[in-house]
């Protein structure tokens, strides 16, 4: 066995339980290229998929994973008591809140607490900085970044955490959680319910008051001892650490000035910074200034006191100018660089990397890497105590306003993606959500929130942060003083809608659109939103959870048609919802038997669809001619031209491809790429169909959602024998839907069917049953009785020679099956039905071969499938051979061999070794048996 070391790695990180993608960020490799490393090891070992391949690993004994916590640049000192008290309740509690003031010690300690404490949890220990949060609703987009987790469209960040850690024996810690503590106890009530065996250890100054929290209160530092005490320790330990080490003899003035400060973590390290220059009388000195207390107001809370004394005792002992600076700098929220801290605080880029060096010497703040260089941090006290000092100052809003304008122009300078967008992006995110915070609560900075919110909506979409992205265009859209262009805002924010499956706000947000562009006086664009919100119920119906009633859709249309005008635009719009609804009421008619057929209504219906064509053409508009093509598509297929329908989706993907990336053209988008993969699975174009599938799988909009991305090119795959691939990307698809919580839309029964197809003639039926149950929670009735699910048992009941069931399961008369399910599945259902027929033997298996030769005309796989039926019904072995070829050119290697051993002769011995080949297990002879299978 030859494995790489890069796949020895990948190995290892199977036996951890991480999934594809989170083995992809830990190498700093690609999804695909992780995919393409478990294809080979599955090879290589020899075992049939990934649960095999972590066996070897969890045989042998895999260490824990490593707690992901952030590395402490200085050693933690003392408090053996503490860290004991609260192991012991973490061990016990399911949420411990480590409450204290700031600079307490509380983060250290609990960092510390969990290092300990990282060799109980099986599934890891993780970390989470509140800090940078000022967004209550943005608690869980925290998280889910501590944890490597995207957003998924369809779902909202709780729940994406809640699937990623749902059965792991896990310790999360959450630090810093006042600020944002309504939003963490929604969390961690939602986090905890659903998680039983996660422990969650947070600080805060103040309680979460959540049901079922145990509060550890931190105490400060111990102060008798004479001398040696754990307060004394640290401030020995800082003083030596910035070049000046204690003589033991000074341990009791030592101790007099810890106690001073009440033993307080924080002031103690920065009384021991001061020391090198001060000495430990000047320290004295300094704390008996008038200005190491504040009194009164919200700052005469015992809690504050000590830290306030030391921090105006430092800040007091600060150069004029770098007290000014401290108070500026304390607006950012994430790391800056001095470049960014000198346009905020307006000074020259000289002086403030002076200034940040001598604020960092002083422990006012921390230097940290940042994207292109060395940036600064304050540790959230400070800055709390900065921006109170910025507003006694008068300058808060002078200052805020420079911020803003700072945020503005890197959310400019992030217009244009490159290289390092991401980092760059996530660098200064935060910040940009401060500003917006704050600037959208005052009148006279409005016209700024807005332009921020707009900015921030198209980066967080390019970000595929969606959830945010639409809350983002919503908020600009309340902002804008211009109803236009809240309307417009409105449509940005559907499309995003649209690309998170949220069919109810697309509905609602096209409405509100429309609504607003009334408001503007834009009779045309009013007209074009009505009808577009009428389409969106037809078009879209599947991303609804309560799809508007018809009558609803009617009167929107006739509301639009009423302010179209002579409008080009309008017109379009409402030409395409009339086709809609036509389709609509000509399908339902057919399908409950009113109407005996598509006839009647089908010639009014195509001319609607194609007048709607022309006119989205004339508009010069490409997502309004995708629109209208996509229902042209509809109108064909059901009409019983799947040729012609596969064409229109082709023209319509092609005509996207060159359309620029925004939301509405990337939900067009992906739209397309997936009906285009259907059709042309409907016409028995394998290869195209891997093709458009594969162009879905690789778009970023769905890297966190691998189930949806994949589900089409596993169909592919499936059907055409392609086991390696089918087996890889099934890693895949069920590392993300477990992940997503294990539920979806329908679309993955077909995938999850076809999986467990390849599995069955595998005869691995420990994992066909696993996939049964995949297929159990996302099936359709319809679709699984008559289309995809009659196709691939009957498939899998062939192979094993089972004739008489595969027809059995197939019973239903293709001329009623059209009306159940999407006409992808009609001529897979009508060439395998007479593949059956002639199997088993059945009487009229000549008339089903005649009438199934008409239907499928065209279709290469599915017209070979009648051709090898018709041959053997004729006992014609040349001409079974022959189709051998014809299924090898149609890319479809398991009917190839299966043509083959129908052959018989020496032709089934190749066909057995191609079988092996693929991976799949011996074919029965038609008519025999495989008991249990």
């Amino acid at each position: 066995m030859d494995v790489s070391p890069r796949e020895a790695e990948v190995l290892k990180l199977i036996g951890e339980h991480l999934s594809n993608a989170e083995i992809g960020a830990r190498l700093f490799i690609s999804v695909r290229t992780v995919e393409s490393h478990v294809s080979s090891l599955l090879r290589k070992l020899e075992v049939p998929d990934r649960r095999a391949l972590a066996r070897p690993i969890a045989a042998v004994g895999t260490t824990r994973p490593a707690p992901v916590l952030p590395a402490p640049l200085t050693s933690f000192v003392g408090r053996a008591g503490e860290r004991a008290e609260l192991t012991r309740m973490i061990e016990t509690g399911r949420q411990v809140t480590a409450l204290g003031p700031g600079g307490v010690g509380k983060t250290r300690l609990a960092l510390t607490v969990a290092t300990d404490a990282a060799g109980t949890y099986a599934d890891g220990v993780w970390f989470v900085d509140l800090v940078p949060v000022t967004d209550p609703d943005m608690v869980a987009a925290a998280v889910g970044g501590a944890l490597g987790l995207g957003e998924e469209p369809g779902r909202d960040l709780t729940e994406s955490v809640i699937a990623a850690l749902a059965g792991k024996h896990a310790l999360l810690v959450l630090d810093n959680c006042e600020q944002v503590r309504d939003g963490v106890a929604l969390f961690l009530e939602r986090l905890l319910a659903a998680c039983p065996r996660l422990a969650v250890l947070a600080t805060s100054r103040a309680r979460l008051m959540v049901p079922f929290e145990r509060i550890y209160q931190v105490p400060p530092l111990s102060l008798g001892g004479d001398g040696e005490s754990d307060a004394v320790a640290l401030f020995t330990e800082r003083a030596a650490a910035v070049g000046r080490s204690l003589d033991p003899s000074l341990r009791a003035q030592v101790a007099a000035i810890c106690d001073r400060l009440d033993g307080m973590a924080l002031a103690i390290e920065l009384a021991a910074a001061r020391y090198p220059t001060l000495g430990l009388d000047g320290l004295t000195a300094a704390l008996s200034h008038p200005l190491r207390m504040l009194t009164g107001g919200s700052r005469a809370e015992d809690r504050h006191r000590s830290v306030r004394a030391a921090l105006d005792w430092s800040h007091a002992l600060l150069e004029p100018s770098d007290r000014a600076l401290l108070r500026q700098v304390s607006l950012f929220v994430a790391p800056f660089t001095a470049a960014a801290a000198a346009e905020v605080a307006g000074v020259d880029a000289g002086i403030a990397a002076d200034g940040l060096a001598r604020l960092a010497e002083q422990s006012l703040l921390v230097v940290t890497p940042v994207p292109g260089g060395t940036g600064y941090r304050a540790l959230e006290t400070i800055r709390q105590y900065g921006t109170e000092r910025l507003a006694e100052a008068g300058e808060l809003a002078e200052t805020r306003s420079r911020h803003l304008r700072w945020c503005r122009a890197r959310a400019a300078d992030l217009a244009t993606v490159g290289p390092d967008w991401r980092a760059r992006f996530d660098a200064v995110a935060d910040d940009l959500r401060a500003a917006l915070k704050w600037a959208a609560d005052l009148p006279e900075h409005r016209a700024d929130a807005h332009r921020l919110a707009r900015s921030l909506a198209d980066l967080t979409f390019t970000r595929h942060l969606v959830g945010e992205s639409q809350a983002r265009f919503e908020q600009a859209a309340a902002l804008a003083e211009d109803p236009a262009d809240a309307a417009s805002t409105l449509r940005n924010a559907a499309a995003v809608a649209g690309c998170r499956m949220r069919g109810d706000d697309m509905y609602r947000l096209h409405r509100e659109a429309a609504d607003a562009a009334r408001r503007a006086g834009d009779t045309a664009g009013a007209a074009v939103g009505l009808a577009t919100v009428a389409t969106t119920a037809f078009r879209f119906s599947s991303k609804f959870v309560r799809v508007p009633p018809r009558e609803e859709a009617v009167g929107l249309i006739t509301e639009a048609r009423g302010l179209a005008g002579d409008s080009p635009s309008a017109q379009a719009a409402v030409a395409l919802a009339e086709a809609g609804m036509a389709l609509l009421d000509a399908f339902e008619t057919a399908r409950s038997g009113a109407g005996g057929g598509r006839g009647d209504a089908l010639p009014e219906t195509i001319r609607r669809a194609e007048r709607a064509v022309e006119l989205a053409r004339r508009t010069g508009d490409p997502l309004a001619e995708s629109a209208a093509l996509d229902t042209f598509a509809a109108v064909r297929s059901w009409a019983g031209d799947p040729f012609g329908a596969a064409e229109t989706i082709r023209r319509r993907a092609g005509l996207l491809a060159a359309a620029p990336v925004t939301p509405a053209g990337t939900h067009e988008l992906v739209d397309a790429l997936a009906e285009a993969a259907e059709a042309a699975l409907g016409i028995g174009d394998l290869p195209g169909a891997r093709r458009w599938a594969r162009q879905l799988a690789d778009h970023p909009l769905l890297a966190e959602v691998g189930h949806r991305a994949t589900s089409l090119l596993l169909v592919a795959d499936a059907l055409a024998g392609n086991v390696d691939e089918v087996l890889t990307g099934g890693v895949r698809f069920l590392d993300t839907w477990r992940r997503s919580g294990s539920r979806d839309t329908p679309v993955l029964g077909a995938a999850a069917a076809g999986v467990a197809m390849v599995h069955g003639l595998r005869h691995d039926d420990e994992a066909r049953r696993e996939w049964r149950e995949v297929l159990d929670q996302s099936e359709t009735l319809s679709g699984h009785a008559h289309g995809y699910g009659a196709v691939f048992d009957a498939i899998l009941l062939l192979h094993h020679g089972q004739a008489a069931r595969a027809l059995e399961r197939m019973a239903p008369d293709p001329e009623e099956v059209w009306r159940w399910i999407t006409w992808t599945w009609l001529h897979w259902y009508v060439a395998l039905r007479a593949e059956a027929t002639v199997l088993a033997g059945g009487p009229d298996a000549a008339g089903r071969l005649a009438d199934a030769r008409t239907v499928v005309s065209g279709n290469p796989v599915a017209t070979a499938v009648v051709e090898r039926a018709e041959a053997l019904l004729d006992r014609d072995r040349e001409r079974v051979l022959a189709t051998a070829d014809a299924f090898e050119a149609a890319g479809c290697r398991y009917q190839s061999a299966r043509s083959l051993i129908l052959t018989g002769g020496e032709h089934a011995a190749r066909g057995a070794v191609l079988l092996s080949e693929l991976g799949l297990a011996p074919m029965a002879a038609p008519g025999g048996s495989h008991e249990g299978r």
